[in-house]
């Protein structure tokens, strides 16, 4: 099978690859006034020949006035068409970019999600950006301009044969050098690119952890650490930049010596009568043209070699994270959670870390986890939220697998508060509300919930307080409770929780058992995990978790009952 597929040699990245035939017509545009632009830029070597050959000799000034102003009216149309011809690709690459970035976003988005947060980059967006720009600078225009150069030699050939012979041998020495930049270039960029993206991944690490670093006075080794990564792109960026310097100027100057020593070959013929003395600088002038083209793309070797890693950057991103398929809409979910024999692999792990757990509840029931820690219970949460996909066994919303739902449907009927709770740049409203279209009343009704009204009330704006991902102005404990009030908003079917009393205090910590039992009433389904005894108040089950495997599972005075040995009382337990 695998022979049979590499034998009809399968285009590489398709989705990519569709994008650009989505736009190739703009392409296709492009082509035709490259096309008339290339044949105007005849027009100032037709100019030089009229001027030498006929004005010259004839002395008249009105054929000199009337070749000017063609010659000026031609040249004005020129510059509009390569005006026009920007247009179009810029427009191209913006219908690229924009074809491509909710696709892009969404990989990035489940790279991250799969693997656990540790490939969270914005890497992809950069790429796409980046190539959107490439696509509107001079090298492509260079490639639109190169396949016009047999079209300049032919012209030369008419000049007279060693003409044409002088143009194709600057042809083939151009292109040569073309491949010795790539040669000499490519790998160097490529390992800098690699490296760069390294750099800028623990650069991210080291700002969201400032506080830490500062207060362990780790600022001096984290910086020596990232010093090290960055010296390292630059020496590879500047190697790479020397080497295709080095080559471009050798390029440059080949041109303007093949131009030069085409002039004394102009001039021998022309001593020889064999050409006109207007084809002397007529075949020079066409000579840089038909040159231009290969000495762009060689002074623009290395923007190709970008363009051409972030490419394939992006399609192995696509590659690796295929598109979700269409699945049909389903009703609106009323809290019914079942998991069977689950097993959950965190991202990047060998080792399960939810081993076989089985668990139901009805909607508007509440099940808080315990257990020791690393018992496996953040995991459980992720894999009854479908954010880690089980190994095994299947969580079912409702009775349908948790993968078979929308996400973007499902989204408003889910709440979830994880241990780190992350708050984004914006109001407290719009974190509240998930930035969707904001309600003022349920935005209010759920910051009641959380008991995190009156609070916000006396903050500087109240709920129109811009607060930044940190949290800003807000303690620990107000931030997970805005948090909470997020998880709670539009009254979710399904509610995680995961720790959501680590930061409060005893009163909070009541103040939220009051939320949950509030919530509850609503007919939310709860699910909460816990290290403290208070919030088991209001669940009505209890599942006991210990490396990763359920120990007890029930009704929670049945559970709490089974547990008679001091060593596994409920606060033990919990704990």
């Amino acid at each position: 099978m695998a022979t049979a597929k590499s034998s009809k040699a399968p285009s590489r990245y398709p989705e990519l690859v569709a994008s650009l035939k989505d736009v190739r017509r703009y392409f296709i545009y492009s082509g035709l006034f490259s096309a008339a632009v290339n044949l105007l830029m005849l027009v100032p070597v037709i100019y030089m020949l009229q001027v030498y050959d006929r004005v010259m000799s004839s002395g008249s000034l009105p054929t000199l006035a009337s070749l000017t102003l063609l010659m000026v009216a031609l040249l004005c149309a020129m510059g509009s068409f390569e005006w026009v011809r920007s247009m179009i690709l810029i427009s191209a690459s913006n219908k690229i970019e924009s074809n491509l970035r909710k696709r892009v976003s969404d990989a990035s988005f489940r790279r991250a999600l799969m693997s656990g947060g540790r490939a969270a980059s914005s890497q992809a967006i950069s790429d796409l950006a980046s190539l959107r720009q490439f696509l509107t600078g001079n090298g492509v225009f260079a490639f639109f301009d190169a396949p016009w150069y047999p079209i300049y030699v032919g012209i030369m050939f008419l000049f007279h044969f060693w003409f044409g012979v002088a143009a194709i041998f600057a042809g083939i020495v151009m292109v040569a050098l073309a491949l010795i930049n790539e040669g000499a270039t490519s790998k160097k960029l490529q390992d800098a690119n690699n490296l760069s993206g390294q750099v800028m991944g623990q650069l991210n690490g080291t700002l969201r952890n400032a506080e830490v670093i500062a207060a362990m006075g780790m600022t001096d080794d984290i910086r020596q650490r990232q010093d090290q990564g960055a010296d390292g792109v630059l020496q590879l960026q500047t190697e790479a930049s020397r080497r295709a310097g080095l080559w471009a100027n050798v390029s440059k100057v080949f041109r303007m010596v093949m131009q030069s020593l085409l002039l004394g070959l102009g001039a021998l013929l022309a001593l020889r009568q064999e050409i006109s003395p207007g084809m002397v600088i007529a075949g020079s002038l066409l000579l840089g043209r038909a040159l231009a083209p290969i000495d762009m793309l060689v002074g623009t070797w290395k923007g190709f070699s970008v363009a051409r890693a972030q490419y394939d950057r992006l399609g192995q991103l696509l590659e690796q994270i295929p598109a979700d398929r269409e699945t049909m809409s389903l009703p609106p979910p009323l809290g019914n959670l079942t998991a069977e024999q689950v097993v959950v692999v965190p991202p990047g792990a060998q080792v399960p870390s939810v081993r076989g757990v089985s668990l139901q509840l009805e909607a508007g029931e509440a099940l808080g986890i315990v257990g020791p820690s690393a018992s496996g219970k953040s995991s459980l949460a992720r894999g009854l939220l479908g954010i880690w996909p089980a190994y095994s066994g299947k969580v079912r919303l409702d009775g349908a697998d948790i993968f078979a739902w929308d996400r973007t449907e499902l989204g408003p009927y889910i709440g979830y508060l994880p241990q780190d709770i992350e708050l984004f740049d914006g109001t407290i409203s719009e974190n509240i509300c998930r930035f969707s279209a904001e309600d003022p009343e349920k935005i209010v009704e759920a910051a009641r919930l959380a008991g995190v009204h009156d609070l916000i009330l006396h903050l500087p704006k109240g709920y129109d307080t811009f607060i930044s991902g940190g949290g800003g102005v807000l303690s620990g404990g107000q931030r997970q409770r805005i948090g909470l009030a997020r998880a709670v908003y539009n009254k979710p079917k399904l509610l995680v929780l995961d720790e959501p009393n680590s930061n409060l205090d005893d009163q909070g910590e009541k103040e939220l058992v009051e939320a949950l039992l509030r919530v509850k009433s609503e007919g939310s389904t709860i699910v909460v995990i816990t290290h403290r005894t208070m919030v088991l108040k209001c669940v009505d089950k209890i599942l006991v978790m210990k490396e990763g495997a359920a120990v007890a599972f029930g009704l929670k005075d049945q559970v709490l009952a089974s547990l008679t040995a001091p060593a596994n009382s409920p606060r033990s337990a919990a704990s």
